[in-house]
């Protein structure tokens, strides 16, 4: 019966980087899923979704059950894409 060899240092070098370029390939892979799982909403839908935890945190914070955001008024709107064209 013939015992296995024991592994070189090269062997084991090129072992560890192999399943560091795996551990790599697999990060990009879980990025690229998460990244395509974001992108699938809409802005309206992100919005949405961020006004309402604004309002539940807000809600929380001053111990009130329901708070009711009033739409920003077009002239505020207005002002701050001015702004931005401005600096572009």
């Amino acid at each position: 019966m013939k015992l296995p060899t024991p592994l070189r240092a090269s062997h084991v070098w090129k072992l560890v980087g192999l399943a560091g370029a795996m551990g790599v390939a697999a990060t990009g892979v879980l990025v690229a899923r998460g990244e395509r799982q974001r992108r699938a909403y809409s802005p309206d839908e992100i919005r949405s979704v961020l006004h309402e935890r604004y309002t539940q945190a807000y809600a929380k914070q001053s111990e009130q059950e329901v708070l009711e955001l009033e739409p920003a008024p077009n002239a505020v709107r207005r002002r701050i894409e001015k702004l931005f064209r401005r600096r572009n």
